[in-house]
């Protein structure tokens, strides 16, 4: 009919805003945990980055967080060791920290053998045996092990030596022979220590031992 109003069009048009009003009221509130938006990325292999936004997705790797004279030494041990990967030390480190720790607390000597240089086993194996001479034992967990950091590093010759600064959450216990609380609790207290690690980069063994301890 000339110059009616096109009912159809209102429906229609009704529906549209309908939709419209529904697609906001979902997709446009954004949780505390939902990511931000991000530009569609062409299919990759899984596990692996897309090379343009590698670097801004991963955090800053140890070499990056180190000061200007650290980066230096550990630049010179690279140069001895290519081999020599500052992350990979790291990962490494922080499994001899838990390994060195528990096997204390179990009186593992062999394996306190393998990691602690022989002045920092001597230390460790006299407090043991005075730990066995009493009929104490201790209780050791590591609940967690919050941030590891390089201190320091120094080279002599081939020799590198690297302080690493470990904060952990753990619980300490010396436990009588009749399970009396000697010393420390059940509670979990936060620690940091300094622990220094060598080894010689010249030779073929890839084992840092542990050679000097300070507790903070």
């Amino acid at each position: 009919m000339q110059g009616s109003f096109p009912i159809d069009l209102i429906l229609f048009g009704m529906v549209a805003a309908f939709l419209v009003l529904r697609l906001r009221s979902v997709l446009g509130k954004r949780q505390g945990f939902e990511r931000p938006p991000q530009e569609a990325q062409p299919p990759r292999p899984a596990g692996m980055l897309p090379a343009e936004r590698a670097d801004a997705a991963r955090p800053a790797s140890a070499a990056e967080r180190l000061p200007p004279a650290v980066a230096g030494v550990i630049a010179r041990m690279r140069a001895i060791d290519p081999n020599f990967d500052l992350n990979a030390f790291l990962a490494g480190a922080e499994a001899a920290f838990r390994m060195i720790v528990e096997a204390f607390a179990r009186g593992d000597r062999p394996t306190l053998r393998m990691l602690l240089s022989d002045e920092v086993y001597a230390g460790f194996d006299a407090a043991i045996t005075a730990r066995e001479n009493a009929r104490e034992t201790q209780r050791t967990e590591i609940r967690a092990v919050h941030s590891i950091t390089v201190e320091a590093a120094e080279l002599r010759g081939t020799v590198a030596d690297i302080t690493v600064r470990f904060v952990s959450d753990q619980v300490n216990l010396t436990l009588a022979a009749n399970g009396d609380v000697v010393a420390g609790s059940d509670a979990i207290t936060e620690l940091t220590d300094l622990w220094t690690f060598q080894r010689d980069l010249a030779q073929p063994d890839p084992t840092w031992k542990l050679v000097a301890t300070q507790s903070l």
